[in-house]
């Protein structure tokens, strides 16, 4: 008598094809998905050396492919799941695995959310932010002052965690890309003239209570955005093609008075309410016409 098939609970399986576009792996608040057809038009058609110091979850590079690229963020759990896509994506998968039978239970999301990553290999970390991330509130990505991830869980009905084909494909468009756990100053002091050096920085809030606390434990307020301009500025005397994505404020039109300016509308599902997640205008701000 045959034994009845065991029916194991993976991850969704498809063909893998080396043409396959890939996708961010990630969800990232204020990521750029939603606004490539706007910002399409603004990308340089040529440039060197693709420089992303903020890098979230790639969706700008995942859109351009490329052939050379410096990528970076001072996330470092962030960073490491995009070095584990580009080195070691079927261990990668084989952890996502173990997680996916879970990705509906809270109990078990909150034990993986209080795991000491200092005890976990590479590829258990990235598995980890991946879950994480999939099932979270929202997608966010925040951490208290200790560095520690808290976000609450999000009670999706069913989250879809990850797609083996989109971790080939990732993995295949990263290889031979630099990938840097860093600020974004260190990250910028690398591009030269010629290169595309695209900034999406933490956005200047809109209002005192409009952002949601931190993506990492430094903050990022109006210091930094001007010192961020001046970095741009200085991109700009190198020689390199720079393009920043910002809220529309009046500090930051000033602080970027001069450059060239183009308007998107773009709709953000932080907002808890249905009805306060209204399209609302942002800005890329260029160094070339």
């Amino acid at each position: 008598m045959k034994k009845p098939l065991v029916k194991k609970d993976f991850g969704p399986i498809k063909s893998y094809s080396d043409e396959r576009k890939p996708t961010p792996l990630l969800k990232w608040a204020g990521g750029k998905s939603q606004l490539l057809a706007q910002m399409g038009p603004y990308f340089p058609k040529e440039f060197e050396v693709y420089v992303e110091p903020f890098l979230g979850g790639g969706a700008v590079f995942f859109h351009l492919l490329p052939s050379r690229a410096t990528l970076s963020d001072s996330n470092d759990e962030l960073m490491n799941v995009f070095r584990v896509v580009r080195d070691r994506p079927d261990e990668l998968i084989m952890a996502l695995d173990g997680h996916y039978p879970h990705r509906k239970n809270q109990e078990y999301y909150y034990r993986v959310r209080a795991l000491d990553t200092e005890d976990m290999t590479s590829v258990e970390r990235a598995a980890r932010t991946i879950f994480l991330n999939k099932t979270c509130y929202n997608g966010l990505y925040r951490v208290n002052s200790a560095g520690k991830f808290n976000v609450p869980f999000g009670k999706y009905k069913n989250p879809s965690l990850y797609d083996r084909d989109n971790i080939h494909a990732a993995s295949a468009v990263l290889r031979g890309k630099t990938l840097m756990v860093a600020d974004y100053k260190k990250a910028c002091g690398e591009a030269g003239r010629g290169d595309f050096v695209y900034l999406d920085p933490p956005y200047q809030p809109l209002s005192k209570t409009a952002s949601f606390t931190s993506y990492t434990k430094e903050a990022f307020g109006e210091k930094e955005q001007e010192e961020l301009a001046s970095v741009f500025k200085k991109l700009d005397k190198r020689g390199s093609k720079v393009m920043l994505s910002n809220s529309s404020t009046s500090l930051i039109r000033s602080l970027y008075d001069g450059y060239h300016i183009a308007s998107m509308k773009a709709t953000r599902a932080i907002n808890c309410k249905p009805s306060g997640r209204k399209a609302i205008e942002e800005l890329l701000i260029m160094n070339y016409g």
